[in-house]
This record gives C-alpha cells, sequence and structure tokens, in this order.
C-alpha cells in the first residue's frame, strides 16, 4: 500500500460558487497543489440525489471547473475532472454499500438536517452518499481530505469502512485517511443572519457573496449585510456574542491572511460602516478578478471540456488500477 501523500477533494456543481466555496474549500485547494499531489473533482453524482434539471447540471460542472482555474487550480499540477465520467465511483460506492452498516449510517446527521420531516421522501441516493463519499476518496488510495466542521463525521464513516474492508478481507487495501484541518480557518455564515451558513439555496441573493458578483454588487449587499447600532467590540469574547459582527471579521480576516486578533485590532471600538467599507475594499480585492475570469473561462466551454477530459484520463488511470485489485479482493474477475 502506497505510503504517498494523495489529498482528494470533492465540489457539487450547485453553479454560482460563492465566498464561502473560496474561503472554504478553493483558497485552500490552492495553496496544497504546490505541496502535495491533488485530486480535485466535480461530484455531479452527489448532486443527483436531488433532481438536477440535465441542462442546467452540466452548465454548473463546466461552471465549477471554471471556479476552479479561475482561483488558481492548475490543471497540469492537479487533477480536476467530474465523478460521472470515472465509473468506478459507482462500482466502489456499490461495495461500500455492501459493507458500510445502516447504524452507521442512521447516525449521519447531515441527512437528517438534509430532509428535516420529509425523511419518507428523500432519495436512497441521499441517504447512502456518505458511502459514496468513501468510495471517492478510496478509490484513488487517497491518505488526507481537507475538512470542514459540516464534513468531518462524512470522512469518520470512511475511515471505519476503509478499516471494515481491511479486517473482512484481511488484506490492507485502503490507508486510513486523515482529516486535513485547516487552520484559520471558520465557517462563512450568512449575511442575513450570523447563525446560519452561507448557501445558494438561501433564497436572499444578499445573503451571500456570489464569486461573479460585480463591484457594485458586493458593495450594496456588504451595505445590507445585518448589523447593529453599536460599536465593534474590542474583545473576542464580546465579539463571539454578536454572531454577525463575527463573521463579518472573520471575512475580513481570511481574505487579509491576518488573524481573527489582528483583524480585531484593526477595527476595534469603531462604527460598523467602517469595517463594511474595509471589508467591501478587500473583496474587491480578490473577489473581483476572480469573477472576471470565471466569466472569461465560460466563453470558452471547449477549454473547460478539455481540461475535464485530460483530467478524467488521468484520473481514469489510477482509478481503474485500484479497482481491479479491490475486486480481486473482493472475488469478482
Amino acid at each position: 500500500m502506497s505510503k504517498k501523500k494523495l489529498v482528494f477533494s470533492g465540489v457539487q456543481p450547485t453553479g454560482n460558487l460563492h465566498l464561502g466555496n473560496y474561503l472554504g474549500a478553493l483558497k485552500n485547494f490552492v495553496k496544497l497543489q504546490s505541496q502535495t499531489k491533488c485530486i480535485y473533482c466535480v461530484v455531479d453524482l452527489h448532486a443527483i440525489t436531488v433532481f438536477q434539471d440535465p441542462k442546467d447540471l452540466k452548465n454548473n460542472i463546466l461552471e465549477t471547473v471554471a471556479g476552479f482555474i479561475a482561483t488558481g487550480l492548475d490543471h497540469n499540477k492537479s487533477i480536476i475532472f467530474n465523478q460521472s465520467s470515472v465509473s468506478g465511483h459507482a462500482e466502489l460506492g456499490w461495495i461500500f454499500n455492501c459493507v458500510s452498516r445502516v447504524g452507521w449510517l442512521n447516525r449521519m446527521t447531515q441527512f437528517k438536517d438534509k430532509v428535516g420531516k420529509d425523511k419518507e421522501k428523500a432519495s436512497v441516493g441521499l441517504y447512502i452518499y456518505p458511502n459514496l463519499m468513501a468510495a471517492d476518496i478510496l478509490l484513488y488510495k487517497s491518505t488526507h481530505v481537507p475538512v470542514g466542521a459540516d464534513q468531518k463525521q462524512h470522512l469518520e464513516l470512511c475511515r471505519d469502512i476503509a478499516q471494515k474492508f481491511n479486517s473482512d478481507f484481511k488484506n490492507e487495501v485502503f490507508p486510513i485517511p486523515e482529516p486535513l484541518i485547516q487552520e484559520n480557518i471558520s465557517r462563512v455564515m450568512s449575511l442575513r443572519d450570523g447563525t446560519k451558513k452561507m448557501s445558494k439555496s438561501d433564497e436572499s441573493n444578499y445573503s451571500r457573496i456570489d464569486l461573479k458578483d460585480s463591484a457594485d454588487e458586493i458593495i450594496k449587499k456588504i451595505k445590507k449585510a445585518k448589523s447593529d447600532s453599536f460599536t465593534i467590540p474590542d474583545n473576542p469574547k464580546s465579539l463571539a456574542e454578536k454572531p454577525e459582527a463575527l463573521n463579518l471579521i472573520t471575512i475580513y480576516a481570511s481574505l487579509s491572511d491576518k488573524s481573527l486578533d489582528q483583524a480585531l485590532n484593526d477595527v476595534r471600538g469603531k462604527e460598523y460602516s467602517y469595517l463594511k467599507n474595509k471589508l467591501s475594499e478587500v473583496l474587491i480585492e480578490v473577489i473581483c478578478p476572480v469573477g472576471k475570469e470565471i466569466n472569461k473561462l465560460l466563453k470558452d466551454k471547449s477549454f473547460l471540456e478539455k481540461t475535464l477530459k485530460e483530467g478524467t484520463e488521468k484520473a481514469r488511470v489510477i482509478a481503474e488500477r485500484n479497482l481491479k485489485e479491490i475486486k480481486n479482493v473482493v472475488g469478482f474477475f
């Protein structure tokens, strides 16, 4: 079993990548590709656990790839491809459906959060998708996975599946992937409600900064971001009691590559208008060039499709080699 470090991560093609995607994943992806071998996947099989309009799905896949490249991912350094183009993901996913336990899946809190009271109407795919997520990671024998707070449980399941498979078949086929905890990264919350995660599914466009937003749109959204009439707290403890203020300062800190304490030191005791002006400036400086590059890339879909094709070929070589070994261990021809 290979001991070389290999990073795997996936992003769902939901369309309109936003600031949460950038600070929570893409910015770190770029950093990682200069340190080790990385595989970045557009996880379109996961996307169809809820119905997707086929035309929109194809466009969203290309837009996600454009977002990867626009933020700095280099398809010559990292493998970039879409999940459905490598059949090994689905094949290993089925094997893991037979290794994973129902009790394990019943403990997955994200499923409960997503379906709410409509559990009976949820797709089977949505219930078992943590098994497919494990297959995504282990098909390439990945050793490290960048994780956010809401994904730790799924990586723990992946580790359990790898350990059970190795134990059941008395063969150390899979490495036990380690979480790659991102330092100084906090969840990016809604601009309208500091207790909710920034999300494309939020009905209000003013809840998020999209990577394709213009400078005027950014200024308008930050100006309307929820705050209060008091001055900005002068210490982290008081700041923690104001989720909207904490969110704005966290975003400012992350974009400025500062610690939370350093960012707070820049704005402590000031009016929120001062913070919002500084935040708008840094957002325009960092995000607007990304948005312009995404729009430019989307005008050359043949390049994006070529990038996916080349990445798929590279991913398929690794996947087919590993899947041949896995199937042999299981007892398949």
